[in-house]
């Protein structure tokens, strides 16, 4: 019924849901718990294809690590998620050629937010005790939380296998939770993180009992505000929302400064999108219409097959972000882009692993504004899409566990998030002032 009117889901797995009802674990954590999952992690049998045209019809023949512990402990997957194709966007809509664009649970007018719009949709709209596994790149679990006004974490790069994860930039690319309460974000973490085998960039540390985190209070930490962040181009609504919230740790007992992070503004998004959209460039090479992904009557050149076959299957920004992508790493102009923001990205883990050094925690609002409506996205040009992911691609380059936590809303009634950052597995910091927050 939900989805009839905002499109959250791809796929509603009703059969698959039947059958694990009937099997469930009933001694499992998540006994019987409805868990929602973005359409580029895995599940078995059900169709998984990342927001794209050209991956239809493709049914994994596994379950992605994450979905098998989720499984394991007595959880229900419900369905796959609405996104941008392949993760490409801030406000989802650039969904596939032919698919659905996902409408904001409080206003249809207004955007999900993006990537991961479909799990933030859902997790708010849906009355039932219910999760969402979604995805980050570059921002795409913090920017649906704040749209949608639920709580979106994005852990430690590593702390959570990505073994059945369709990728967009390997070196980015972390799964997490959506949900309504930090509890059940803290107990879905303990759930899913751990040392996987099956995929080389995961943590081999032990997994902490990140539920003893909720509701501890924060009395004496220290807490950074990131200066930057609140100036030109920042809604009033959303300057007075992150205001309010540091009047309220002040009053708890917190010790707030305001910090910089000079290099992270100034050159977050290039670097972020160079690197981002080469990798996305590389992975998506496989996808030609031969060995995967859609295919066509072959007839003419291997380049007017290949070229056919993408041109009809990808939407625009997916091409965008090939072209773009192919550019930045070919040989003559490697060193100039590529090589540089790779160097730019070790400076930014410098600049936040100084601040951490001092503080437990960073904050700062998640995005500039509260959801746009969807007519004045399609107005803005592609550079002011990227520039809408300024606040959250800093903690996504360094690879430092965030979440996004709603604080307040705007006259329309439309949520505003803060965003809290914490040192490389620290999730335990991000929890306990998060729970502050919701209990305030």
């Amino acid at each position: 019924k939900i989805n009839e009117e905002h499109h959250f889901f791809n796929v509603i797995s009703e059969e698959e849901a039947l059958e694990q009802a009937k099997n469930v674990n009933k001694k499992g954590k998540l006994a019987g718990l409805p868990v929602s999952v973005k359409d580029c992690v895995c599940v078995k049998g059900v169709e998984s294809r990342a927001g794209s045209k050209i991956l239809s019809g493709y049914k994994p023949v596994f379950d992605a690590t994450v979905i098998d512990k989720l499984k394991k402990e007595g959880a229900i997957v419900i369905g796959k998620t609405a996104q941008d194709a392949f993760g490409f966007g801030s406000f989802s809509l650039n969904v596939g050629k032919g698919m659905e664009v996902p409408l904001n649970p409080l206003d249809k007018k207004r955007s999900c937010g993006g990537s991961s719009g479909g799990s933030g949709g859902i997790t708010k709209k849906l009355e039932l005790p219910n999760i969402s596994i979604a995805e980050s790149t570059g921002g795409s679990i913090e920017a649906p939380a704040s749209f949608c006004g639920v709580i979106g974490f994005c852990p430690t790069y590593g702390r959570v296998s990505r073994y059945g994860l369709i990728d967009y930039a390997n070196s980015f690319d972390k799964i997490g939770p959506m949900a309504k309460s930090m509890h059940d974000i803290a107990l879905i973490l303990e759930v899913i993180s751990g040392y996987d085998e099956k995929d080389s960039t995961s943590i081999n540390k032990p997994v902490e009992k990140y539920t003893k985190y909720v509701g501890k209070g924060i009395k004496g930490m220290k807490i950074g505000l990131i200066k930057e962040y609140l100036g030109k181009g920042v809604d009033e609504a959303v300057k007075k929302a992150v205001s309010l919230a540091v009047e309220r740790l002040k009053e708890k007992g917190a010790l707030v400064d305001e910090v910089s992070l000079p290099i992270t503004f100034k050159y977050g998004v290039s670097a972020y999108y160079l690197l981002a959209m080469c990798e996305a460039s590389t992975n998506l090479a496989k996808l030609c219409g031969m060995r995967y992904g859609a295919y066509d009557k072959l007839e003419g050149g291997f380049n007017d097959y290949f070229s056919k076959v993408r041109s009809n299957n990808f939407n625009a920004e997916s091409k965008r972000r090939i072209i773009i992508g192919t550019f930045a790493r070919m040989a003559g102009y490697r060193d100039a882009y590529y090589i540089k923001s790779a160097k730019v990205r070790t400076k930014i883990i410098q600049e936040y692993k100084k601040l951490f050094k001092k503080y437990d925690c960073l904050i700062s609002p998640v995005l500039p504004t509260v959801a746009p409506k969807i007519e004045e996205i399609k107005k803005m040009t592609p550079l002011q899409n990227y520039l809408a992911d300024i606040m959250t691609v800093g903690p996504n380059l360094a690879g430092i566990p965030h979440a996004s936590v709603p604080v307040g809303e705007d006259n329309d009634k439309m949520p505003i998030g803060l965003q809290i950052m914490a040192d490389h597995l620290q999730e335990g910091k991000v929890i306990q002032l998060g729970s502050f927050f919701e209990k305030e």
